[in-house]
């Protein structure tokens, strides 16, 4: 059985968060609740959301601006956002695509639409080794099972290393600094130094052994980064 999706509500109105709540968690998911952009902000970094469900109108910082901010920090750039707008003008849908929103609706809309939009926006931007095993070169995650295999032999990984590999191998070829993976491996709010990400790296790489450990390499001055390529 996998974990139930996590969705954040970022709207100012109560009832409105309130009926979207309802209807989410009828539909098997798990709902966060914030009612601004700076609540909102909290909540993702340390409640990792697999998807926001953001307000266009906010007083303060509105929807669009906030939504502009979460693509530009690289810890929440990819993370899925549906605009909720009362306004259908045709100006507005696009501002809001051309932020990288995934997707928009205009309320009112029915609690079956909602999450209908949500499942088809959530199946597109999740990317294997979430839900779906993901391989490399013989070594396999399988993230429903919890399972690492190294050419079929099991891998005996704690749950940071597995979180760790998970990360890496959702996100190839890419360098991240230590602060990067200390955000989006141990949550934002967690406060722990940044040699710690080098200790969980050092046994990762005994854990996968000569086989593989050449994956996860050191990029000098900046991190880490996970590649088939040397």
């Amino acid at each position: 059985m996998s974990v139930a999706k996590r969705v954040l509500i970022v709207d100012d109105e109560a009832p409105i968060r309130e009926m979207i709540a309802v209807a989410l968690e009828m539909a098997g998911y798990d709902c966060l609740e914030a009612q601004n952009a700076q609540q909102a902000h909290a909540a993702i970094l340390d409640q990792k959301p697999d998807m926001v469900l953001l307000d266009w109108m906010m007083p303060g910082v509105s929807g669009i601006d906030f939504a502009r901010r979460l693509r530009k920090d690289e810890v929440t750039a990819d993370i899925p956002i549906i605009m909720l707008t009362a306004k259908a003008e045709e100006d507005n849908k696009i501002q809001g695509l051309e932020v990288g929103v995934d997707d928009y609706i205009t309320k009112p809309f029915s609690p079956r639409e909602l999450v209908a939009r949500l499942k088809t926006v959530l199946r597109r931007t999740t990317p294997k080794g979430i839900e779906e095993p993901v391989t490399v070169d013989d070594l396999t995650l399988d993230p429903v099972s919890h399972r690492v295999l190294s050419e079929e032999t099991p891998v005996d990984l704690g749950p940071t290393e597995f979180r760790l590999l998970q990360f890496f191998m959702t996100h190839q070829d890419r360098a991240y600094s230590r602060s990067q993976l200390l955000d989006m491996v141990w949550g934002g709010n967690v406060y722990v130094e940044e040699r710690t990400v080098d200790v969980h790296i050092r046994r990762l790489r005994k854990a996968l052994g000569e086989r593989h450990d050449y994956l996860i390499q050191t990029v000098r001055g900046t991190g880490y980064r996970f590649s088939v390529k040397n």
